[in-house]
């Protein structure tokens, strides 16, 4: 007996008791496949178990752990048996993963790798990666509930019901199959139509209000209201950038680099114009992320695409101040014009802070300040620090 458990991978101190051996290339007629990963090891709570590297395939019924290193070692979750999912994400020597809090175990379950276990939950652990998109695959499985559908003929009383039963096989199985493959199919079409309408009538939404404030800009008598600037500016956040630069489409490393590099100076042509022709990496990121939708880019590959602006000759510099901000400028605007506005600016006012610099000229705080102190340096500026804050004065100590 202490054999045939050793060649099993199960021991005495295991007490996954929720789980029952299983048959891997068997599905019930009523099953469909929602997800299926690779490189997955169980938790039995907080412990390893012998159950540490296998394939795991979550279906509408159950969960199904198959052994990679060993043949016919399979076992399966009803999912009928999860109160609840979390998850734990991965760390600098960790992967991500589910924890799946379960019921107490039925009676007169069918065999499986223990008999009993204090433990109330067990641990899904993804060492391939690929764990946010199972679990989201699998929350929605236990919030539909489909053995809850079944006739009660193949139902079990309790929450701890055994998630599939067996149904007749043959011609009748495969025509329910076929038929419950061309409803899925025929639903999958008509919601991807309606959100196809929903996306033309939208498009048809922009396109009047672009034709409206296009005649309105035409005929310089007529003002555009407030409400119609907002709602234009509205549908503006909305438009993103149709194909953003990943590392799926162009690879890694500096090739990659090199062409986020050329799309982040597409998308910051007109928009840094509008900023003075200086906008700090921080609201770069912002804007650039908020335009790619779900694609995002993370800080450093942001900074080592701008670093590719001179070499690739793009009109744009990436800038660091001594404070540590940084920065993308035009190429255009050099280092002399900013010192020259930033003068003007406070000379016109006799003195200014940090925010009304940056209230007067729309640009950030931070980049306000640094424009300050780098006139400062030059020595245009001189400042008076006191109970009141910071304040910055044209320099009439300087000899010309």
């Amino acid at each position: 007996m202490y054999d045939v458990i050793k060649h099993l991978g199960c021991s005495w101190n295991q007490k996954m008791d929720r789980f029952v051996w299983a048959s891997s290339n068997k599905l019930e007629d009523v099953e469909r496949v929602l997800a299926h990963i690779t490189g997955v090891r169980i938790y039995d709570g907080e412990n390893k178990t012998h159950f540490d590297n296998g394939s795991l395939m979550l279906t509408n019924f159950r969960l199904i752990w198959d052994d990679t290193n060993q043949q016919d070692r399979t076992i399966a979750l009803p999912l009928a048996l999860v109160v609840k999912l979390e998850e734990e994400s991965a760390g600098l020597f960790r992967s991500a993963k589910t924890l799946v809090f379960l019921h107490r175990a039925p009676d007169g379950r069918e065999p499986g790798p223990a008999f009993s276990s204090p433990n109330n939950h067990v641990k899904l652990s993804f060492r391939s990666g690929g764990q946010s998109e199972f679990h989201q695959a699998f929350l929605s499985a236990i919030s539909k509930k489909e053995w809850n559908s079944l006739p009660k003929s193949q139902q079990k009383s309790g929450p701890q019901t055994s998630a599939v039963q067996h149904k007749h096989a043959g011609i009748g199985g495969i025509q329910r199959k076929m038929e419950e493959k061309y409803r899925d199919t025929d639903q999958s079409i008509n919601k991807a139509f309606k959100d196809l309408d929903a996306l033309m009538e939208k498009a048809k939404e922009m396109v009047d209000i672009a034709e409206k404030f296009c005649s309105k800009l035409q005929d310089k008598q007529v003002s555009i209201t407030d409400d119609e600037t907002v709602e234009f500016k509205s549908y503006l956040l909305s438009m993103g950038i149709a194909n953003p630069v990943t590392r799926e489409t162009h690879g890694t490393g500096v090739t990659y680099h090199e062409e986020l590099a050329k799309q982040l100076a597409s998308f910051l042509k007109d928009v840094i114009e509008k900023e003075g022709g200086v906008m700090t990496l921080t609201e770069v990121y912002c804007r650039f992320n908020r335009a790619r939708g779900m694609e995002l880019v993370s800080p450093e590959d942001l900074v080592n695409a701008a670093k590719q602006f001179e070499r690739l000759k793009i009109p744009l510099r990436f800038h660091q101040f001594e404070s540590g901000v940084l920065v993308i400028q035009s190429s255009l605007l050099s280092e002399a014009d900013i010192l020259k506005s930033t003068t003007e600016m406070v000379e016109m006012s006799a003195s200014l802070t940090s925010e009304e610099f940056a209230q007067k000229t729309k640009v950030a705080v931070a980049l306000a300040k640094e424009r300050l102190l780098s006139a400062e340096k030059a020595g245009k500026l001189c400042r008076d620090d006191s109970l009141e804050g910071l304040r910055f004065y044209p320099n009439k100590f300087l000899i010309a």
